[in-house]
């Protein structure tokens, strides 16, 4: 009686804990449901560990081409915060695609337009967008690795045969049959000797796959993602594409989930106490049926590698424009831009992306544009500004603007540079590596290049500078480019008048203090500011005024006069 009682009252405590973990569940869910309608537009506040960017990256990496955003172009306009901040995605498909997108510019409008529908999709239909991410949240991350990192892994196991598992299921068998037809005793000796040898090479090759069975797990999560989201094919008939994409290769995948649960079995050799598990667990040693299950899932999944593929990227790119149109509702104002089939570049009211409070520009051209002004006027942030809404205009067809028109065109720049210590370049020779891609780039027929350079040459003389930064900038606009050059030389802006248009940044000094606009005007700038500086930042008055004298003569003569000097006693 005692028993009896005592396993009611195990059975009811299960019972409880079934249904409070069951109640926790729901009531995550629901938090989290909560949070999808009410937090839609809310700049994530999601903490990346270090090399989680470049894990992000690997899908990318896989696909990139002739068009793509460099590492240089992509550093210089610091694009990860501007990712971090779009990041509105639940799984690694979604975040690897988005981060793709990002890099890869589209050179077709039909495709952009195509993106545009889904966005707006998700951005009208609430309920539909929510139901999409509680799918992708089930999906979820791949923690350190990426969803490539894990389908390269398994490439890492070369060819792998299933003859030794099935001798080790012959031999039992025999051992059996010998057993109850030949000789009992000497059968149940062989069978012992069997099971002992199945027994140690069944745990030397279950060590050797474990950890690619997590590799396994991410399909079978993309495929229940799938599964999901075929559920709601009637309700978003603008993504009949995709979901034509993902219905095929996901029906290519059937020989993969055949008899998965030898291998897939949440309670596989874990220990556990439930006797099912404990009785296949004694059938996986001795028939070695897992081994052999895993070898032919391995091979099911290198030969549907591109289904898993296409999976990734439709799943991807769905969840990606989600994240776009939450992205669009986080922003102040926004546009959708409008491209041309000549040569243009028109936008009003645009600003970056990472400035609070930015101040607002508009720019009007059809030429190249070389902008002069004071230090800390606003030119590099002008060139980042125009050079970050041009990707996104061709990526996520938004545009931080007012009215945005552009051409298609491929990007690069060369602003933000550094010394190569390690490769042993010095700044100049960086700098004229950096350039020279982007000459290389000018060469190639069709899609025109849109690039940005700020400081030309800094990192040379002021003679050779000069001259050779008039070259390189003429050059640029030879070919098929439209160029956006930012420069302290005002030499520049006479020698190169009748190719580049002339744009400026001013400042006002009062006193002791500097402000300035940030707005860009038309013409050559017309007033220095560095020497006033020194003055404001506390340098002595001699400092000042013998620097202005030596300035002076020079803009007066065109010649600097040597000094005259005589140490101190």
């Amino acid at each position: 009686m005692e028993y009896i009682i005592f396993a009611v009252v195990m059975a009811g405590l299960i019972l409880i804990f079934m249904i409070k973990g069951w109640y926790d569940y729901q009531q995550s869910e629901k938090k989290f449901i909560q949070k999808l309608y009410q937090g839609f537009g809310t700049v994530p506040q999601r903490e990346y560990k270090p090399g989680q960017l470049e894990n992000i990256s690997h899908y990318y990496l896989k696909h990139r081409d002739d068009f793509c955003i460099d590492d240089i172009t992509w550093n210089d306009l610091n694009m990860d915060e501007i990712f971090k901040e779009m990041n509105h995605t639940y799984s690694a498909a979604g975040e690897e695609y988005l981060y793709y997108l990002l890099r890869s510019p589209c050179m077709e409008e039909e495709e952009l337009l195509r993106r545009e529908e889904i966005i707006r999709f998700f951005e009208e239909h609430a309920d539909e967008r929510v139901a999409y991410q509680v799918i992708y949240r089930k999906l979820g991350r791949t923690g350190k690795f990426s969803i490539y990192d894990y389908l390269d892994y398994l490439d890492g196991l070369g060819e792998r045969s299933n003859i030794p598992h099935y001798l080790a299921l012959f031999l039992l068998l025999a051992s059996i049959l010998g057993m109850l037809f030949v000789d009992v005793p000497l059968g149940i000796v062989v069978m012992i000797g069997v099971l002992i040898y199945n027994n140690v090479t069944y745990f030397k090759v279950k060590e050797e796959i474990d950890p690619y069975i997590v590799s396994f797990a991410y399909v079978f999560r993309l495929l229940d993602a799938v599964k999901s989201l075929k559920g709601k094919a009637h309700k978003t008939e603008v993504m009949e594409k995709e979901f034509d994409v993902l219905k095929k290769s996901s029906a290519a995948m059937d020989g993969f989930k055949r008899g998965s649960f030898l291998i897939m079995s949440g309670g596989r050799m874990s220990g556990s106490n439930n006797p099912l598990e404990l009785l296949l667990d004694f059938i996986r040693m001795g028939f070695h049926l897992d081994l052999i299950k895993f070898n032919q899932m391995l091979r099911e999944v290198r030969k549907h590698i591109s289904d898993i593929d296409s999976m990734v990227t439709v799943l991807g790119k769905i969840e990606a424009m989600i994240a776009v149109g939450a992205y669009r509702a986080s922003l102040e104002t926004f546009c959708i831009p409008a491209f041309s089939k000549e040569t243009v570049l028109n936008a009003e009211g645009v600003y970056h992306p990472l400035i609070s409070n930015p101040v607002k520009n508009r720019i009007h051209t059809k030429t190249s544009i070389l902008i002069t002004g004071s230090n800390a006027s606003g030119k590099s942030t002008f060139l980042k500004t125009v050079a970050i809404n041009s990707i996104l205009a061709q990526t996520i067809h938004t545009c931080l603007a007012d009215h945005y028109e552009s051409t298609l065109f491929r990007v690069a720049s060369s602003m933000s540079l550094k010394d190569d210590v390690q490769g042993g370049d010095s700044y100049y020779m960086v700098e004229i590596k950096a350039i020279k891609r982007i000459l290389d780039m000018t060469l190639a027929k069709g899609v025109p290049v849109l690039c940005f350079v700020d400081e030309v040459l800094r990192g040379t003389n002021t003679v050779e500078r000069i001259a050779a930064s008039t070259q390189i900038l003429k050059s640029l606009c030879k070919n098929n480019c439209m160029c956006f050059a930012a420069t302290h030389d005002i030499e520049l802006t006479h020698l190169l008048e009748k190719i580049y248009c002339n744009y400026h940044f001013s400042e006002k000094i009062e006193e002791d203090d500097i402000s300035f606009t940030y707005k860009i005007r038309e013409g050559r700038a017309s007033t220095r500011n560095a020497i006033k500086l020194l003055s404001i930042m506390g340098y002595e008055p001699v400092i000042i005024e013998e620097a202005e004298k030596m300035a002076a003569d020079f803009l007066d003569s065109g010649v600097w006069h040597r000094l005259d000097y005589q140490p101190t006693q």
